[in-house]
C-alpha cells in the first residue's frame, strides 16, 4: 500500500481570517507567540512553515523565533496528523520485543516514515516512548486503541483493517 507524503499546505481564506484575527489579538501581548501557535494549530492541525511565516509577519518576529518555540515544544507538530493516528511504543519493553521492526513494516505498508502522513491524509506514524502497557510489549495503538503483542505481520494487518473501513 504505497502512499506518499503529504507535502503541499492547503490553507482555507477562512483559516487565514481567523489566524489574522488570532495574531491581531495578541500581538502586542508580552508572550503572545505561545498562544498564537496554539490556536494556529488548532485552526490548521499542524503549523507549516507558511502559517509559521504568516505569524512572524503578523507579530512582527523572525521566523527563526517562531520555528524555535514551535520544534521546542512537543504539544506543536510541523506536519499534518492523519485521520488515523497510528502511535508505535519505542520504550525498552516493547523495543526489545522487537518494536523497531514493527515499526519499520507499517513505514513500508503505507510508504512514510514516523512523522510523517500519507498524500490522502488517512493515517500518520509516531514514535512514542511509553504508552503504559509494558507487559502488552511490543505495544501499537490506533486513535488511541490498544493492540499488544504485535508482530510487524499483525500489524500491518491491523492498518490494512483500517484503510479496508475507510473504503
Amino acid at each position: 500500500m504505497e502512499k506518499e507524503q503529504v507535502s503541499t499546505f492547503k490553507g482555507t481564506p477562512k483559516q487565514k481570517r481567523e489566524l489574522l484575527k488570532v495574531i491581531e489579538n495578541h500581538k502586542n501581548q508580552p508572550g503572545g507567540l505561545m498562544p498564537v501557535l496554539q490556536e494556529a494549530q488548532s485552526i490548521y492541525g499542524y503549523l507549516p512553515i507558511e502559517v509559521q511565516q504568516m505569524i512572524a509577519e503578523g507579530m512582527g518576529v523572525h521566523l527563526s523565533e517562531v520555528y524555535g518555540v514551535a520544534t521546542f515544544y512537543s504539544q506543536f507538530s510541523l506536519s499534518p496528523k492523519g485521520e488515523h493516528i497510528i502511535s508505535v511504543c519505542l520504550g525498552t519493553a516493547c523495543y526489545v520485543k522487537g518494536a523497531d521492526k514493527i515499526l519499520a513494516a507499517i513505514e513500508d505498508e503505507l510508504g512514510i516514515k514516523s512523522g510523517e502522513c500519507t498524500a490522502d491524509g488517512m493515517f500518520s506514524i509516531e514514535a512514542c516512548r511509553c504508552l503504559g502497557a509494558c507487559g502488552l510489549a511490543p505495544v501499537m495503538t490506533v486513535d488511541g486503541e490498544v493492540y499488544g503483542k504485535c508482530t510487524p505481520e499483525s500489524a500491518v494487518e491491523i492498518i490494512r483493517q483500517y484503510a479496508q473501513r475507510e473504503g
